[in-house]
């Protein structure tokens, strides 16, 4: 049976991929550092619905839940981390903690690099010293920056990101290449665009637009919502990253480095999106106007025929069944989705 390791367990992206490779039937082992977020927060909301006492965490020890094992732990703590490793001979890992926010990135440099570039130098370490087969790690179309050469493909330049967030991200997958080329660890960079759905993080636009909407308070819209995002669910996400994990992975490169673009392939203008969670709910959006902000990109859209021609499946979840599944949870889940907590 595959055994792995998923940073980033109480995360959005991380919740979904503990529930979907548990129910595959892969060992699951769980770690995130649940901070700096206050007690009642959405990782301790997804931790509950993952079937986990939330009281009995405590840093460093691993608690069982019925399909899998979680410990609350920071990479950055290296000694820990190494005995994790060191206790559990990991088959793969699947990297997907991370700093989030394009705009909090730019007040809080600092702390990006922290979480997303050394806390991915440690990972990394173990994974040379512990070897695995493959280690998967979030990436982001925010890499793609000034680049105006639509789709995106893997392919095109990265070099100019317009965030730390962005930067941090393309360290990430400089040093994924250097680990690779080095010591001929097996990465695989997953560039994930605009990822929405269930449970997901509480900042984004789409919670922010649902929760609005819902409430009847205004929503603040950018750049007259003339900006583009390839909005992708997070069933689709994924599928995709189990295909990946799935395929054997055959080593005939001297540096075995992969990246691959993990999006819907159709950008939906934000006033669209507006308009489709208008439909869901029966009510129409306060919307204010607001200029461009600072580190945002105009338009993302993704180029999976790479990622496609891999494991012969791309994302194709359509906005308005994507919203219907989120607006359904919104509703089912309204006490907790009522309280925002920035980040979580």
């Amino acid at each position: 049976m595959k055994r792995i390791l998923i940073t980033g367990a109480a995360g959005f992206i991380g919740y979904h991929m503990v529930r979907h490779l548990s129910n595959q039937g892969m060992e699951v082992v769980g770690l995130d550092n649940i901070i700096p977020f206050p007690e009642h927060n959405f990782k301790n909301e997804r931790l509950k619905a993952l079937g986990l006492n939330v009281e009995n965490l405590s840093y460093g020890k691993t608690v069982n839940s019925k399909t899998h094992q979680f410990i609350k732990l920071d990479l950055n703590d290296s000694k820990k981390l190494e005995l994790l490793f060191k206790k559990n001979h990991f088959d793969f890992v699947l990297h997907l903690a991370a700093q989030t926010g394009v705009r909090y990135s730019v007040e809080n440099p600092l702390l990006y690099i922290d979480n997303n570039v050394r806390a991915f130098c440690s990972l990394l370490e173990c994974c040379k010293n512990f070897p695995v087969k493959n280690v998967f790690y979030s990436s982001s179309s925010s890499v793609y920056g000034l680049n105006e050469s639509y789709p995106f493909k893997e392919t095109e330049p990265t070099d100019l990101p317009l965030s730390v967030y962005a930067a941090s991200k393309k360290s990430d997958e400089l040093l994924a290449h250097s680990y690779s080329c080095l010591y001929k660890l097996p990465t695989t960079g997953l560039r994930f665009f605009t990822v929405y759905g269930p449970w997901t993080r509480t900042n984004m636009a789409v919670f922010l637009f649902i929760k609005a909407i819902y409430n009847k308070t205004p929503i603040n819209l950018f750049n007259n919502g003339e900006m583009y995002r390839d909005f992708t669910y997070v069933g689709d996400v994924a599928q995709a990253i189990s295909c990946l994990i799935d395929i054997p992975y055959v080593n005939n490169r001297d540096t075995p480095f992969e990246i691959y673009n993990v999006g819907n392939q159709t950008p939906v203008k934000t006033i669209e999106l507006i308009s489709t969670i208008e439909k869901a709910f029966g009510k129409k959006a306060i919307i204010n106007t607001k200029p461009l902000q600072v580190g945002d990109m105009i338009k993302t859209y993704a180029d999976t025929s790479k990622l496609y021609k891999k494991i012969n499946f791309k994302p194709d979840t359509n906005i308005k069944k994507g919203i219907d599944l989120t607006v359904k949870w919104y509703l089912n889940h309204i006490e907790k989705c009522e309280k925002t907590y920035l980040f979580s």
